[in-house]
C-alpha cells in the first residue's frame, strides 16, 4: 500500500503519519549520533580528547593502578586508590567525569577505594586494555595518543606517580651528621610503562636513574624541584 493511500485511509496528514513511521527512529538516530560525538574516537572524523591534559593524567592513573573490564555488558574502568589519599580519590573521579564518564562510583575495598565508571567508550579511549596483567603484555601508545602524551608529559607523569609512585624524604648519615632531602620513586613491573615514564622525564629535562630493574628515582635537587611543578606530594 502506498504511503499516500495509508494517509487517506486513516484520514490523517502526511506529517502525522510520517512521524509515526519515522519520528521515533529519527529520534533514536539522533541519540546515537549524540552519544558517538561524546566519544572523540567514535566521532566522524575521530578527534583527540577534548581535555587532553586531563586525559593524559587519567591515562597515567590507568597504566599504574587501573583495570578495564570489557567482558561485562558495559565496560567498566576501575582505578584503585589507597584510603590514605582522599585528594587523589577525588582527582581520579574528576578526571573520569572530565574525559567521558556520566557517573562515577566509589566502591570501598580493604585499604583502598575502587573509583569506577561504566561506559561503552572506555575501550575506545584506553586501547591498552587487554587480558592479563600489564607487565605480561605489550603496552604501546597509538598514533593518536602519542601527540597527546608528547604535549602533556607532566600530566602523564602526575598520573603515573600518583598511582605507582611517591614523593618521600630520604635520610642519609655522613659522619656524625644526618641530611634529609626529598626524592621521587616510581615502581612498575612493565618495561613499556617504565619507558613511558622515562621518556616523559626526558622531555621535561628531568634527570633520573634506575635504582633497581623496576624502580626509577628522581633525587637531584633541581630535578625534584622541576618535577614538583607537575606532580607534588599525594594527599
Amino acid at each position: 500500500m502506498a504511503f499516500g493511500e495509508i494517509c487517506r485511509n486513516l484520514g490523517l496528514s502526511r506529517n502525522t503519519v510520517g512521524h509515526w513511521f519515522y519520528g521515533e527512529r529519527a529520534h533514536h538516530r539522533a541519540e546515537l549520533d549524540a552519544e558517538r560525538s561524546r566519544c572523540p574516537r567514535c566521532d566522524r572524523p575521530p578527534r583527540p580528547p577534548d581535555d587532553q591534559a586531563t586525559y593524559a593524567y587519567l591515562l597515567g592513573l590507568y597504566l599504574g593502578d587501573g583495570h578495564l573490564v570489557t567482558r561485562a555488558r558495559v565496560p567498566v574502568l576501575r582505578v584503585f586508590c589507597a584510603d590514605a589519599w582522599p585528594g587523589l580519590i577525588g582527582e581520579c573521579e574528576s578526571a573520569m567525569l572530565s574525559v567521558i564518564a556520566k557517573n562515577v562510583q566509589r566502591v570501598q575495598k580493604t585499604g583502598c577505594v575502587a573509583v569506577q565508571s561504566y561506559s561503552m567508550h572506555w575501550p575506545c579511549l584506553l586501547p591498552q586494555h587487554g587480558p592479563g596483567m600489564k607487565h605480561l603484555r605489550r603496552i604501546a601508545l597509538t598514533d593518536w595518543q602519542r601527540p597527546v602524551v608528547d604535549a602533556h608529559p607532566g600530566d602523564l607523569l602526575r598520573g603515573l606517580i600518583h598511582s605507582d609512585g611517591c614523593r618521600t624524604t630520604n635520610r642519609i648519615r655522613r659522619g656524625n651528621k644526618f641530611y634529609t632531602y626529598p626524592r621521587y620513586n616510581f615502581s612498575n613491573e612493565s618495561g613499556d610503562i617504565m619507558a613511558l615514564c622515562q621518556e616523559s622525564l626526558d622531555r621535561l629535562g628531568i634527570s633520573w636513574r634506575m635504582c633497581r630493574r623496576n624502580m626509577l628515582s628522581v633525587a637531584r635537587r633541581e630535578a625534584v624541584a622541576r618535577l614538583d611543578a607537575f606532580v607534588g606530594p599525594k594527599w
